[in-house]
C-alpha cells in the first residue's frame, strides 16, 4: 500500500492494519521521518513538499517492487505527505513486515535510501529569513549506492553470484 497525501497519518495504526489478521508476520520494522526545526538553516519554521502526481507514485511503486524482490515480504505500507508542514509533524512512514526480523530492517532502510534519490519529490524550507529550496545531500547518494551491484545483492538474498568461488 503506498499512498502520497497531504492528512497527516498515525504510525502506530498503520502498523496495525499492516499485520491484522495476519499469522505469517514475525517482524514489523517501522521508520517515521519528521519534521525538524534545522536543516540547511537552523530556524527551519516550515517545509513545503512539493511533487508530479502519478510520476511520484509510479516511482515509490517501482520502488517497493524492486525491495519485494530482493527480500521475502509480506507487506509494506509507505506513506509520503506532501503540502506545508511545520516542525515535528510526520512526513514519512515506512512500514516493512516479513517474516523474519533483517529482511524487515533491511528492506525498510533500502525503500528510505531510495526514497530519498529516486522518488520525485521536492522540499522548500522557510525561516525567519526566507525561504530556500532543498538541495540533495551526497551523502543520501552514498546510503543509497551500498544497494546497487552484485556483493549488495548476494546479501540481500543470501544467494553467491555465479563469479563467487568462496564457501
Amino acid at each position: 500500500m503506498i499512498r502520497v497525501q497531504q492528512a497527516p497519518f498515525d504510525s502506530g495504526e498503520e502498523q496495525r492494519q499492516l499485520w491484522a489478521a495476519r499469522r505469517d508476520i514475525g517482524a514489523v520494522v517501522c521508520f517515521t521521518g519528521l519534521v525538524r526545526d534545522f536543516n540547511e538553516r537552523p530556524d527551519v519554521t516550515a517545509l513545503t513538499l512539493e511533487h508530479y502526481p502519478g510520476m511520484t507514485e509510479a516511482a515509490l511503486e517501482q520502488i517497493v517492487a524492486e525491495a519485494e524482490s530482493r527480500w521475502p515480504l509480506q507487506g509494506v505500507r509507505l506513506i509520503h505527505r506532501v503540502g506545508c508542514l511545520t516542525p515535528g509533524e510526520p512526513i514519512v512512514m515506512v512500514a516493512v513486515a516479513s517474516a523474519h526480523r533483517r529482511a524487515a530492517f533491511e528492506a525498510c532502510d533500502f525503500i528510505m535510501d531510495y526514497l530519498k534519490t529516486r522518488a520525485p519529490f521536492w522540499k522548500k524550507e522557510e525561516s525567519m529569513t526566507g525561504g530556500y529550496w532543498v538541495s540533495e545531500r551526497e551523502s543520501d547518494h552514498r546510503d543509497a549506492q551500498r544497494w546497487a551491484g552484485p556483493i549488495a545483492e548476494q546479501e540481500a538474498t543470501g544467494r553467491k553470484s555465479d563469479n563467487d568461488d568462496s564457501p
